[in-house]
């Protein structure tokens, strides 16, 4: 017989989640300090096409606790969630994401980002890590450094874990992903989230999905490159005026006859 989550259980995920709902405010204020920093920093702004915060929904993360739970008894393992390291254990509870439109221009993002984590002395708890299925995403990543993970979800984005200082124990996901990224991740998260979608045809067609906006990533990546190339090709170089041969007349000697 399956054990079932006891009252005790979930009287404590609701203390859980009454404490974030009273915490909000400090998160809040590290996604107002993040975005400020972001918008006024000229060099990154050059580099984004947009952003987006999000605080997340009480019930969402009750959802979480509970599946948590569940796995803790399905594992026979402890349930470790306590109101002391609820914020460190679960990352998410404040979201900021960046969009930009090819992929090469994350290497400068990363290190514009790594200069706003110092100067506000913002601890880089993880990352950056890029999650990807596809193998030249990885090979990517993977040639400027940056670790990566294998997502089979067919999900793709370069992930920070950032923690403010402050004493209190709070943490922000930052995710950095292309603007086709942002496409396959929107209507993901719309049919499967907070849980799975029972559909084989909706979960095939995001899978397919999934393949048609890497290759517009592709596309676009190929679209820039060519770009730059072409115009590196038709700089006009400096030219300089051709030196005028004078004929010098006057002062002549007369020939001896």
């Amino acid at each position: 017989m399956k054990r079932q989550i006891g009252i005790k259980q979930i009287q404590l995920i609701d203390d859980l989640v009454s404490h974030f709902i009273k915490s909000k405010g400090q998160f809040s204020v590290l996604l107002d300090s993040l975005s400020s920093n972001i918008e006024h920093s000229e060099s990154i702004k050059k580099l984004i096409h947009s952003t987006k915060s999000r605080i997340k929904d009480p019930e969402h993360l009750k959802d979480k606790l509970i599946r948590k739970a569940k796995d803790a008894i399905a594992s026979n393992t402890a349930y470790s969630y306590t109101k002391e390291n609820l914020f460190l254990k679960i990352n998410d509870l404040a979201g900021f994401r960046i969009l930009h439109l090819h992929t090469k221009q994350f290497q400068k993002i990363d290190i514009e980002l790594k200069k706003i984590f110092t100067e506000q002395q913002w601890k880089i708890v993880e990352g950056p890590n890029a999650r990807t299925w596809d193998d030249e995403s990885r090979s990517y990543f993977e040639s400027i450094g940056v670790e990566t993970s294998a997502n089979p979800n067919m999900y793709t984005s370069v992930h920070y874990i950032i923690s403010p200082n402050t004493s209190s124990a709070i943490t922000c996901e930052i995710q950095v992903r292309t603007l086709m990224e942002e496409v396959w991740g929107e209507v993901d998260h719309s049919i499967n989230y907070p849980h799975k979608s029972e559909s084989l045809s909706c979960r095939e067609q995001i899978k397919t999905l999934a393949r048609v906006t890497s290759s517009c990533s592709r596309l676009v990546d190929s679209i820039f490159t060519t770009d730059e190339y072409e115009k590196s090709r038709n700089a006009v170089v400096p030219s300089f005026p051709a030196t005028k041969l004078v004929k010098k007349v006057g002062n002549k000697k007369p020939q001896k006859k």
